[in-house]
């Protein structure tokens, strides 16, 4: 599967996180370093979620 993910060059090297998978982000010293990293990120932020999700009940809230 493709996610879209967002580079920005930092002054450490580089940042790259995952818009639609909030809090899944990582850093690398390279672009090709941080895009490698998010791979794995990416993969598990998903096996976690996965897990988490298992007994999970739905609920829904009313914010005002």
């Amino acid at each position: 599967m493709r996610y879209k993910v967002k580079l920005n060059k930092t002054h450490i090297g580089y940042a790259i996180w995952c818009p639609a998978l909030p809090g899944c982000w990582t850093l690398g010293e390279t672009e090709e370093e941080a895009l490698e990293n998010i791979k794995h990120a990416i993969k598990a932020y998903l096996e976690t979620m996965d897990e988490v999700n298992q007994n999970a009940e739905l609920r829904y809230v009313e914010v005002r």
